[in-house]
């Protein structure tokens, strides 16, 4: 088989299992700032419950945070568009339509791909915005700060600081936990897509779309972390109604007390049971 040059051989490795398994697959889909790792202990969760784990790399994806370290600039220059493709190539190898799990920015590729018709079930966890989703509140500005102040950063990969992944992911949890996430989970990420979403409601050929009519969007459910700095409530209630245009299932819930760190912080099972019950009553 030739690899496509989009899909690592880790990935790939995790097609061929779920496709010799049986089993339904669940694409797993990171944000900004985080690589798939940040989803092992879901998937083996997801595992012992009965499916198959993809947890997909964007393109070029190094494999750990340590080799992350090394080449920050292989994040750069991503776009919304191109992660959107490769995330359907990956589930265009599936012999089984797939459930699709995202956060952040993973969240809005989730729901992208769940309007190509490819998703037999989704959940987007604090979602980034799309095209049509009005809010901006105050919290979100400051948390997109550290790329969109420098016109340069679209075409960067761009760190953050401790204090800037404090108050963007981890505001909700103590600062002993908070430095442990960023020295556990924390990369760069390509600038490229932040300066997409910010542009998506004045771009009417923007990437950053959402065909929330589509009636093979399958069901879908939209979390929210109640102290979310990144995607606040706002962001992710306009999305829901956006989505509830769809005839599929479309349901909303928030997560008292949780920020954006609330897929790999130490209350990550409570989200990752609340996702996995509804995956279970669809795919």
């Amino acid at each position: 088989m030739t690899m496509p040059d989009s899909i690592d051989a880790h990935t790939l490795e995790q097609i061929d299992a779920a496709n010799s398994s049986g089993r339904t697959p669940v694409v797993f889909v990171h944000g900004l700032w985080l690589l798939a790792s940040s989803w092992d202990r879901w998937a083996a969760l997801f595992a012992d419950a009965g499916y198959a784990p993809v947890t997909a790399n964007w393109p070029d994806d190094p494999e750990t945070v340590a080799q992350a370290h090394e080449h920050p600039e292989v994040f750069a220059g991503k776009t919304v568009g191109q992660v959107a493709d490769h995330i359907a190539a990956v589930i265009g190898r599936l012999d089984r339509k797939p459930a699709v799990v995202g956060h952040s920015f993973g969240g809005l590729l989730t729901q992208i791909v769940a309007g190509r018709g490819l998703s037999a079930a989704s959940v987007a966890i604090d979602a980034a915005p799309f095209r049509g989703v009005l809010p901006l509140p105050i919290s979100s500005l400051r948390s997109a700060a550290p790329v969109l102040t420098n016109p340069a950063n679209r075409h960067r990969a761009v760190p953050l600081t401790f204090e800037q992944f404090r108050y963007g992911f981890a505001n909700a949890v103590s600062e002993a936990e908070a430095k442990e996430l960023f020295g556990d989970f924390a990369v760069a990420a390509p600038g490229a897509p932040l300066f997409q979403a910010a542009a998506a409601n004045l771009n009417p050929w923007s990437e950053v779309k959402v065909d929330t009519e589509n009636p093979e969007r399958g069901p879908l459910l939209i979390l929210s972390g109640e102290r979310d700095h990144t995607v606040p409530r706002a962001i992710s209630e306009a999305a829901f109604h956006q989505q509830r245009k769809n005839s599929g299932v479309t349901e909303f819930a928030e997560i008292p007390g949780r920020g954006h760190a609330l897929t790999i912080d130490s209350g990550w099972r409570e989200v990752a049971d609340i996702s996995l019950a509804f995956i279970q009553r669809f795919a």
